[in-house]
């Protein structure tokens, strides 16, 4: 009987002291998930104070997609978050899409790149509703009026904002240039009819954009004046009858699609068979000339060494347009920028959100400030590596 009344004493003290133990562990779990939790909100804090809203013109655009991923690269590199939308080329939908944005009041910064370029009206009124919601923003890429003085009268009335894009005039004579120099080292190879003319085909991408509309009038402009320099006559556009003097792509998205039909489309009437052969590409970016080289492709042209080739010329330096000239296919393009133009924007949003002083506090010493409110990133003439 007192041998049966210890073992139920020990039982008894070994139960008492499991339970204990439980406790002690359950605190410490509790302790544990207590800290895991605070560091993890500590961490959301930080990332909410962050969050810098991007609206995009079009997720679409070849170009702009490289400049997106170097943009989320580098607003990583700077402890930013980026909540990014698609406007899908539709104006109204970006202004939905950004006006919803603050009223949510879940952002810290917004950056824009704005559908409708030269838009001033709709420029100033995202602006107005940003300003009153008393957070920066910058805008990028796409100009918001055909006139210098009026976008800088808007970002000037706004302190915490900028603009980030390039003197686009740049890229229409930069590339008129190198065609020109092109056309006068290699005047007869190119001339296949033997007419001593250059025949040639202008891709636009956009009828009312302002870039699109500078990159045709003064490509053409400086090749002329290259040739006329070397007494050589000007360019002139295959089709007589075409008082534009260009083709663009009537849903305004600079695209491939458009250029390789409309250029397929070409070549079954203007063709060395005909002795109207077009002998002269220019497109207002590489997208354009992507689809340009595709049809010429298709009828036999472009194929690099021992095949003849119709010399084609874009802008923006995309990386299939890299491989394209590297492979022979292409002659050249007009570099945009597109790791500068990321870089310049994540910088001075990231110094505005910090409030600085100095919003370009830190930029590329080669990007070029413009009374204030404007960030230029320079182009650069692309033929190969």
């Amino acid at each position: 009987m007192f041998v049966r009344f210890c073992r139920y004493r020990a039982k008894k003290r070994d139960m008492r002291e499991i339970a204990k133990n439980k406790e002690r562990g359950a605190s410490v779990m509790k302790k544990l998930v207590a800290l895991l939790l605070s560091v993890m909100m500590c961490f959301a804090c930080v990332s909410a104070l962050a969050d810098t809203y991007v609206s995009w013109y079009t997720y679409g655009d070849v170009y702009l997609s490289s400049v997106r991923s170097e943009m989320e690269a580098d607003f990583a590199k700077l402890n930013l978050t980026i909540n990014g939308s698609d406007a899908n080329g539709n104006q109204q939908v970006q202004s939905d899409f950004i006006s919803t944005a603050l009223m949510n009041n879940d952002c810290e910064a917004v950056v824009v790149n704005l559908v409708e370029s030269g838009a001033i009206s709709t420029a100033q009124t995202i602006m107005n509703q940003i300003q009153a919601a008393g957070i920066p923003t910058v805008w990028f890429n796409r100009p918001v009026s055909t006139n210098n003085e009026e976008a800088a009268n808007l970002f000037l009335s706004n302190p915490a904002s900028a603009f980030v894009g390039t003197n686009f005039e740049d890229a229409g004579r930069m590339q008129g240039e190198l065609i020109g120099q092109y056309l006068v080292e290699h005047y007869n190879d190119i001339d296949l009819n033997g007419d001593g003319k250059i025949s040639y085909i202008m891709f636009k991408g956009d009828e009312a954009n302002q870039e699109a509309i500078a990159r045709t009038a003064l490509a053409v402009e400086y090749a002329n004046k290259a040739l006329v320099a070397a007494g050589k006559p000007e360019i002139e556009f295959y089709d007589a009858s075409n008082a534009n003097k260009y083709l663009v792509d009537p849903n305004g998205s600079w695209s491939n699609v458009f250029s390789s039909e409309q250029m397929q489309t070409v070549l079954s009437m203007y063709n060395e068979g005909n002795g109207n052969m077009v002998e002269l590409v220019i497109c207002n970016n590489d997208d354009m000339a992507y689809g340009a080289v595709m049809a010429l492709q298709n009828a036999g042209y472009n194929h690099g060494e021992g095949t003849t080739a119709i010399p084609v010329f874009g802008v923006d330096a995309t990386d299939v347009a890299k491989d394209l000239i590297n492979n022979g296919y292409m002659v050249g393009t007009i570099k945009q920028d597109n790791v500068g133009m990321a870089d310049a924007v994540a910088t001075i949003t990231a110094n505005l959100i910090a409030g600085k002083e100095n919003k370009f506090e830190g930029l590329n010493e080669n990007y070029v400030i413009v009374d204030n409110w404007f960030v230029q990133i320079p182009y650069a003439v692309y033929t190969g590596e």
